[in-house]
């Protein structure tokens, strides 16, 4: 038996996109940039040390939902089935990409959404088996914790 899942923290670096299937299923997909930073080993100093991009795609009520409230610039917690995809550049270089079939998804911004902001969403699982989500389903926005050391994972 094999297993691959994946959690990751990121910002949407565009805004969804949903589609349906030819049978009428409701498809979103959206990019998460996860950076990464590290203390300089000589001076000690952080510096960035690169971005990860990751392709989401939710699926049903759940894709539909991440469509009208996720923005590009949200950070979100995103939890999933994980794959890679090897293809041919346009410029003729092997590329990977790196895939997730949400199974959670949880808006970490604050606050409500006004009109004409980019706004954040309430937290919503993508799954309603993951009853082991960081934020209950029917928890307020302001319970989301503030900060990532707070998160309990």
């Amino acid at each position: 038996m094999a297993f691959a899942k994946l959690m990751i923290i990121g910002n949407l670096g565009r805004d969804p996109e949903m589609r349906y299937t030819p049978s009428g299923r409701p498809v979103t997909e959206f990019s998460v940039a996860v950076s990464h930073r590290g203390k300089d080993a000589q001076s000690g100093e952080w510096v960035d040390q690169g971005t990860d991009w990751y392709r989401v795609t939710i699926w049903g009520e759940r894709g539909e939902r991440a469509a009208e409230q996720f923005r590009k610039g949200n950070k979100v917690f995103v939890e999933g089935r994980f794959r890679t995809r090897e293809f041919e550049g346009r410029d003729g270089q092997k590329r990977t990409a790196l895939e997730i079939t949400a199974d959670n998804v949880i808006s970490l911004e604050r606050g409500g959404r006004e009109e004409g902001e980019g706004g954040s969403a309430p937290p919503f699982p993508a799954d309603t088996r993951a009853a082991s989500s960081p934020v209950r389903r029917d928890a307020p926005a302001e319970d989301v914790p503030s900060d990532l050391d707070d998160l309990p994972f």
